[in-house]
């Protein structure tokens, strides 16, 4: 359990009331991380911090800050790297949309080989065939369960790019995938446009950071969005909004992203029957009008996280 930053500690615990009344079983496991932290003792994360989690299940994060000072290193960047997170599975739902953006994590332009300077500085993106074909075989797995997938890429201007394009095209013949492939701006405006013709996604580093938040506002807010970083064999999950550190302490920080979260941890966990009952009460209370005020409504974090848990407690009755 990473907390972090902001508002963090307070998504994390509504999710962990959730897991609670559903059920779960969780040897939990606390760390302090984040800008806290780093501005108490000068580092965010130690090496006996990243051994401790390396021999964690999975990890559920909150929130971390990343300030602007050229001395903070980046905790999400650092996990991600450590534990080879390649893979950011980020669902997205709605009444009436349903697609999953599948975003590679390791390299494209946050390789972190940067030179930074006072007239010029340089980011060098890193495209591999390796990263490029595990990522399509991520979302190939996922559209062999759904209907198809979308490559998304700028092939017609960033050379590196055809790499991606044409690996992950074999990677999709090769598994018998209904594919396409888009350009990313075209995406970008098909997503505001016409966005249920979308199923899965999947695309390079910042593409998909970028594409993520569109898809976010898509939907409503950043606040109802889970992720999923998956490795080989560990995985950490956190909601895709940040730190919110104007609102933190407030007490109407959405709790939705980091409760689905949560349940998409279950699911991996292999825990299907308790992350379906944790999904189904997030929709329930959604569909009954309990909002925070991002989504224009006026209910607090807690008050939000009571009905959720009401509704698995419900169930159990």
């Amino acid at each position: 359990m990473i907390a972090g930053d902001g508002i963090g500690p307070e998504v994390v615990e509504s999710a962990l009331e959730v897991l609670r009344a559903a059920g779960a079983s969780l040897d939990l496991v606390h760390f302090e991380i984040g800008l806290g932290r780093w501005k108490r003792t000068g580092e965010a994360m130690d090496e006996d911090d990243l051994e401790e989690i390396s021999g964690c299940d999975c990890i559920l994060l909150g929130a971390i800050t990343t300030p602007p000072d050229p001395n903070y290193r980046s905790v999400l960047l650092r996990l991600r790297r450590a534990l080879d997170l390649y893979a950011n599975i980020r669902p997205f739902q709605s009444h009436d949309l349903d697609f999953i953006i599948v975003r590679e994590n390791t390299e494209g332009l946050y390789s972190g080989v940067e030179e930074v300077g006072v007239e010029e500085s340089r980011t060098l993106r890193v495209i591999t065939r390796r990263g490029s074909e595990r990522i399509a075989e991520a979302a190939c797995d996922l559209a062999a369960r759904r209907r198809r997938l979308t490559i998304i890429h700028k092939s017609n201007v960033l050379r590196s790019d055809r790499l991606f394009l044409q690996t992950c095209r074999e990677v999709a013949e090769r598994r018998g995938i209904l594919y396409e492939d888009m350009l990313v701006d075209a995406a970008a405006y098909n997503l505001v446009t016409n966005p249920q013709r979308f199923d899965v996604l999947v695309t390079t580093n910042l593409f998909g950071d970028i594409l993520s938040d569109e898809a976010a506002g898509v939907i409503g807010s950043l606040g109802l969005c889970a992720s999923a970083n998956l490795g080989k064999s560990r995985a950490l999950f956190e909601p895709i909004h940040g730190s919110a550190p104007d609102i933190a302490g407030k007490g109407i920080a959405n709790p939705v992203g980091a409760i689905r979260s949560a349940a998409m941890m279950m699911r991996w966990l292999g825990e299907l029957e308790a992350a379906g009952r944790m999904e189904e009460a997030v929709k329930k209370a959604l569909s009954a009008g309990v909002r925070t005020p991002d989504l224009g409504g006026r209910c607090s974090t807690s008050e939000v996280t009571g009905a959720v848990t009401g509704y698995l407690m419900a169930e159990e009755s």
